[in-house]
């Protein structure tokens, strides 16, 4: 096995080696015949960290929708690790905007984000600043929400995502980060050698230091959603606790989870605050390596494709992140499906028109026996029933079940 040292050696030539799988991902390629519905922005202003912006908006995109901004990891490019996570289909579902920046082999020979390079991870400065520029563009031509933007990422994008929810945690109000690394404990090749591979447990308050001391922001802070493989080696599953870790400390939370259950046969570890609001999970898929879990959602659809670094675990961590984020409840529906529920309900409406009314049986009228017990006088002699009035139209439930037929309502 290879010592330490050389690793470290190795990794100094990191930024030289065009053909090395970095952080363990790889693969930029797409499946052929497959068309990225993503758009490149060119004119986001300043780029001093010199990525590209890539864009998703849905057709019927709300007035004021969210933003969801993701970094993809090493090796791979914004439309390979969309095709794989799926976040284009989502957006389109569930109606809300998608930004995915993207590096250039420029910056990093192996298309990783530079989360442990000083000039990129201050505030303001370098790929953070690009970054920021990029989302700052989409509020302004999108008129998105700033209190529904939200940040994710895997592996390399997964510490970058510590990065910007610590750099410019005013602009977030929820990140998630898959097999990342916690914000600060790397400076340099080395020192991210080093957590990647061993992950040293820190105190929580040196931790949550790293992120109070990266801007002048003093809350709230964003919500966060941490996910790790259990078999991971390439970056050390001990990242996960320290993610954890430090954003317990920088929201005032205990160490020990409030609740843990399994979801999809996975463990997930919960705290919130005082009014019940989720700020911190933390899901350990068990038995998965390095990548992107991919699964049923909950509605049973799935989301994304299996691929390098993107791993068929039983669970979308893709729908369960936007969940988290507050984004699936607002579900959009193509054009079709809408001509399709319109027409059932014309069928249904058609149909209940053409009902006959229900006859009515002839009634032959006697004259009253004398010798018979008189009747009440309240009685009607030889008077049918009368027949209950048909009811009118109920369109509110023809709509209802034809919306439910065409699977347009629940």
């Amino acid at each position: 096995m290879r010592s330490l040292a050389a690793n470290i050696d190795f990794l100094r030539r990191f930024p030289k080696l065009p053909h090395l799988n970095g952080f363990g991902l790889y693969g930029r390629g797409r499946p052929p015949g497959v068309r990225s519905p993503l758009t490149e922005v060119t004119d986001f202003g300043a780029n001093p960290g010199a990525l590209r912006m890539f864009t998703y908006l849905p057709p019927e995109l709300p007035s004021r929708p969210a933003l969801v901004v993701v970094l993809h990891g090493c090796g791979q490019d914004a439309a390979t690790y969309d095709h794989g996570a799926g976040w284009s289909t989502l957006a389109k579902r569930y109606g809300f905007a998608l930004l995915m920046p993207q590096q250039q082999e420029v910056n990093n020979a192996n298309a990783c984000f530079n989360w442990f390079s000083p000039e990129d991870t201050a505030r303001d400065q370098g790929e953070a600043a690009s970054i920021r520029r990029m989302i700052d563009k989409m509020v302004h031509d999108h008129n998105i929400n700033r209190r529904r933007i939200c940040i994710t990422g895997l592996s390399a994008g997964g510490a970058m995502t510590s990065v910007m929810l610590a750099t410019h945690p005013e602009l977030f109000a929820a990140g998630a980060i898959i097999a990342g690394l916690p914000f600060g404990i790397a400076g340099n090749m080395r020192e991210a050698l080093n957590g990647m591979m061993a992950s040293p447990s820190r105190p929580g308050r040196e931790l949550g230091d790293l992120v109070r001391n990266a801007s002048n922001h003093r809350g709230p802070w964003p919500r966060l959603s941490v996910w790790h493989g259990s078999a991971d080696r390439t970056v050390h599953p001990g990242n996960a606790d320290e993610i954890v870790k430090q954003w317990l400390d920088v929201h005032g939370l205990p160490e020990a989870a409030m609740s843990e259950a399994d979801v999809d046969g996975h463990p997930r570890q919960v705290w919130w605050n005082a009014e019940g609001q989720t700020l911190v999970e933390s899901y350990t898929i068990s038995g998965m390596a390095h990548g992107t879990p991919l699964g049923l959602a909950d509605n049973d659809e799935r989301y994304g494709a299996e691929g390098a670094f993107l791993i068929e675990a039983g669970i979308s961590s893709s729908y369960h992140i936007a969940k988290f984020f507050g984004l699936t409840k607002r579900v959009r529906h193509s054009k079709v499906q809408a001509e399709a529920a319109a027409k059932n309900v014309l069928s249904l409406a058609a149909r209940e028109r053409a009902k006959p009314f229900p006859a009515v049986a002839p009634v032959t009228l006697q004259a009253p026996d004398p010798s018979a017990t008189p009747w009440p006088r309240t009685t009607a002699v030889g008077h049918p029933k009368p027949a209950k009035p048909r009811r009118g139209l109920d369109v509110s439930g023809m709509i209802t079940r034809a919306l439910t037929a065409a699977g347009l309502r629940k």
